[in-house]
């Protein structure tokens, strides 16, 4: 008896309905699912320029361009589809709910693409998903909640999309060693339970994260690099940041920061570049930050410093410009120096904040 086609219902809106020619044959059943859901997202994409998908034909589809297999984890006998990378393809499309199909899944990498839409709920399936990176396309809609029930997941990187709203709180209680999300809308406070997240990496730049550093930040201890930039923080930064020993990479700059730096900040003894440019702290750098053993570059630019050791001058590589600093070039007018700023105080308006 001939195959039926999938039931396109079976799926959802975004369902495509896919045909298996009954003369085709494949290694296994796993292979068969796979065939049906590349063949379904083939008919989604709407513009290949590179012709990436054009040998996604017949039954070997572990030979299709950008397709990866390898022994299942269940099953050592038989090969399934493991990983997908599209990237850098400029292809056009969405994709269809028919791609939960592909339940042995790892690896799903499509970045720098124009894939739009939002990531299907059949997504929920990939229970072996490690890595997931949709950056660079125009995705739109609330966060993909779907992605808080992959369990393995390691990688997430979502930024340079249109995804708004507020992000889950429970994405930070999830065991992932990689967080991207920054240049999309989102817009919500960082939630008390952000230390909770094992990352290594975060960033979050370009979003709308209004309110407060959260405290719990201090709790992140194998936390490499946080990119907290251009997301309108308005509070201090708290002391805790001082059991930070693994941070290599902080910036914070373009936010509405308040304060002192934290004298705590010269225990981030792995720190090698710190940027809290573009802020309204104020008050004297501490000596020991300019000391920390591998700092390379501190650029504390457009703030209300009125106070720099010398042993900072000595840095390879740092920005005091547009501050309260006597005796340094190119500092604020005396116009400018005021009392430590205050939330709503508007000061001479800085460049906009850099590409990231």
């Amino acid at each position: 008896m001939a195959d039926l086609p999938t039931r396109k219902d079976e799926f959802g809106d975004r369902g495509e309905n896919v045909t298996v020619d009954p003369s085709l044959v494949f290694e296994n059943p796993r292979l068969r699912n796979a065939y049906i859901a590349l063949q379904a997202w083939k008919k989604a994409i709407l513009s290949d320029p590179f012709n990436l998908t054009a040998d996604w034909v017949g039954s070997g589809v572990c030979d299709y361009t950008g397709v990866y297999c390898a022994r299942a984890l269940d099953n050592k006998r038989i090969r399934t589809v493991a990983g997908i990378d599209l990237n850098h393809g400029d292809i056009a499309g969405y994709l269809p709910e028919e791609l939960g199909l592909l339940t042995d899944l790892a690896l799903f990498h499509i970045n720098s693409n124009r894939f739009c839409g939002t990531v299907p709920h059949k997504f929920i399936k990939l229970k072996l998903m490690f890595e997931l990176d949709l950056s660079n396309n125009r995705f739109a809609g609330k966060f993909p909640e779907v992605i808080l029930k992959l369990p393995l997941l390691k990688f997430l990187d979502l930024r340079f999309n249109e995804f708004e709203g507020t992000v889950p709180k429970e994405l930070f209680d999830k065991d992932l060693d990689a967080i991207f999300i920054n240049h999309n809308r989102f817009r919500f406070n960082l939630p008390d339970n952000f230390g909770n997240s094992p990352v290594s990496v975060i960033v979050l730049a370009n979003n709308k994260f209004h309110g407060c550093v959260p405290a719990s930040l201090g709790n992140m201890t194998g936390l490499e690099e946080i990119i907290l930039m251009n997301n309108g923080f308005r509070s201090c930064l708290p002391e805790q940041i001082g059991r930070l020993r693994n941070m290599t990479v902080f910036d914070v700059s373009f936010n509405e920061l308040m304060g002192t730096l934290p004298e705590q900040i010269g225990r981030m003894v792995s720190l090698e570049q710190l940027n809290v440019a573009h802020n309204m702290l104020s008050g004297k750098i501490p000596a020991s930050i300019c000391r920390l053993p591998k700092l390379e570059n501190f650029t504390f630019s457009y703030n209300f410093f009125t106070g720099e050791p010398p042993v900072c001058l000595g840095l390879r590589a740092f920005d005091d410009r547009r501050n309260c600093l006597p005796a340094r070039p190119l500092q604020r007018s005396a116009a400018q120096w005021p009392l430590p700023p205050v939330i709503g105080v508007s000061y001479a308006s800085p460049p906009p904040p850099p590409f990231y």
